[in-house]
């Protein structure tokens, strides 16, 4: 008995050092399964941090796929496929009125610049570059007309010029804006509907204007028909001597003579000493 249970506690022991081994070898595979084996999904860049090794690889990026990295080092993954951003904030116009303007942008990394992008900004490069430009521009841009231009006239000319001047700010960071367009403007309801009501009236005389354009090209028309055929007349009555209408006369005695139906020609009778031609 005693020698059973000396050998039962050294098979207990046995166990629960495997246990503790099996365990801790677990957790180090977990931990380092994580750091090392890494997948780069469809739409990403890498970029790597090599902790004893250089650091930051800005000239070298990772494409998609499984890559296998050592513990101590870190991949970066940027989604370089194009995203939409949204963006509200209240500006003023031209005339220190306050206006409500939501815009949406299109915006994705230079593939080939991740790394550095990943130097300069970093991962949150939305919040940290694109959006402050994105408002610094709209502030700019819309202060320099007033509420009706945007609500209507100028409206996409508005936001080309948003668009242009984010992208160039950005570009110097590596990141590629695509499009920027207004998608809401809201006004105060007063300066809304005043606004309505004026290009309705710009409308109705728009309209107006046009009837009285093509009236006054119709009238236009008719007097240079009218002048035209004053002028032929003319022509034609000047060529019409005596003889002429003589010979047209006798012209038409003659076709008239080969029709079938029954008459008297008198030669002579006429003025001018055209034939008559008497029906039965």
């Amino acid at each position: 008995m005693n020698q059973s249970k000396p050998q039962l506690n050294m098979d207990q022991t046995k166990i629960i050092r495997f246990a503790l081994l099996g365990f801790l070898a677990l957790l180090i595979f977990t931990v380092f399964s994580r750091s090392t084996f890494v997948t780069i999904g469809p739409g990403q860049k890498g970029v790597k941090f090599k902790r004893f090794g250089g650091g930051l690889e800005m000239d070298n990026t990772y494409d998609e796929g499984f890559k296998v990295i050592a513990p101590w080092n870190t991949m970066y993954i940027y989604d370089v496929r194009v995203q939409e951003a949204f963006e509200k904030m209240e500006v003023l116009s031209k005339n220190g009125l306050t206006i409500s303007v939501e815009l949406s942008f299109l915006y994705h990394p230079v593939k080939d610049k991740v790394g550095y992008l990943h130097g300069e900004v970093g991962t949150n490069y939305l919040e940290r570059i694109l959006r402050p430009e994105i408002r610094s521009a709209t502030r700019e841009v819309i202060g320099k007309y007033l509420p009706e231009e945007l609500y209507s006239t100028q409206r996409e000319a508005i936001q080309d010029e948003i668009e242009k001047r984010t992208r160039e700010s950005v570009g110097k960071r590596y990141v590629n804006l695509n499009k920027v367009l207004i998608r809401e403007v809201q006004l105060p309801e007063t300066l809304k509907q005043a606004i309505e009501q004026k290009l309705e009236e710009e409308q109705l005389a728009f309209q107006f204007d046009f009837k009285l354009d093509r009236e006054r090209k119709e009238a236009e028309r008719k007097i240079i028909e009218a002048e035209a055929k004053a002028t032929a007349n003319k022509i034609l009555n000047a060529s019409l001597t005596d003889k002429v209408l003589q010979d047209k006369g006798i012209e038409a005695t003659l076709e008239l003579a080969n029709s079938p139906n029954s008459k008297v020609i008198i030669v002579g009778g006429g003025d001018q000493g055209l034939p008559l031609i008497l029906n039965n």
